[in-house]
């Protein structure tokens, strides 16, 4: 029962404080708009259950499509491993980034992060590697804030922040579409769910201050 509260207090905690406003959502997408092209975003991944994405996944991948068209960003990587289903998240995102236009030459997979602070961190590492020096971070508002602190402390103070503005998404809203893809593809082998791998305080850590060693980038 103490658990519960104390896991209780914590997630209440993160939604009321951990999510950009709009009006600071449009800051930011005007900041990097002056100060595009960006090499490539990194766009967190996002379990995929039930044989369909679900409007997380959904925003994600239509705000990387927005700030693609836009010019706002050269490339984007969708970062998540197969985490609580048997499926490769970035992988996921990947099919459905191309099903709806986004030129697979322009799309990049990273398959190790299983955490939100993983998904930058390996990102970037993987940006790195590939020759990219201008990286944003794209994702929900709640997302986006949660990792602020980390990114700068942890990863790097030069990655730009692009959280999703809610109300440019309600304007192309009516020309998403809900495209079905051939989801076998980022399946994974010999799948084992992180619930069994790893303790919920352990996946609650990693989501909010990581698990693993960032000296590396420093």
């Amino acid at each position: 029962m103490k658990a519960f509260f104390i896991w209780f207090f914590l997630l209440t905690w993160l939604l009321q404080s951990c999510s950009f406003s709009g009006k600071a959502s449009q800051k930011l997408l005007q900041k990097a708009e002056e100060n595009a092209p960006y090499d490539v975003i990194i766009v967190p991944g996002i379990q995929f259950k039930n044989g369909q994405w679900d409007r997380t996944m959904k925003g994600r991948i239509y705000w990387s499509k927005y700030l693609f068209e836009k010019g706002i960003t050269r490339n984007i990587m969708y970062s998540g491993a197969a985490v609580y289903t048997p499926y490769y998240e970035a992988k996921i995102m990947a099919l459905y980034a191309q099903s709806i236009g986004i030129p697979a030459g322009n799309i990049y997979t990273e398959l190790l992060a299983e955490h939100s602070t993983e998904n930058i961190y390996y990102g970037y590492r993987k940006a790195q590697k590939l020759g990219f020096k201008k990286v944003a971070l794209a994702s929900d508002p709640f997302q986006s804030k949660m990792l602020r602190r980390y990114i700068r402390k942890k990863v790097s103070p030069d990655i730009v922040l692009i959280p999703m503005v809610v109300d440019t998404l309600k304007m192309i809203e009516p020309a998403m579409t809900d495209p079905l893809i051939e989801y076998d593809k980022a399946y994974k082998e010999d799948f084992i769910s992180i619930k069994e791998r790893q303790s919920f305080w352990k996946r609650l850590r990693g989501t909010i201050r990581g698990n693993i060693d960032t000296t590396a980038l420093r």
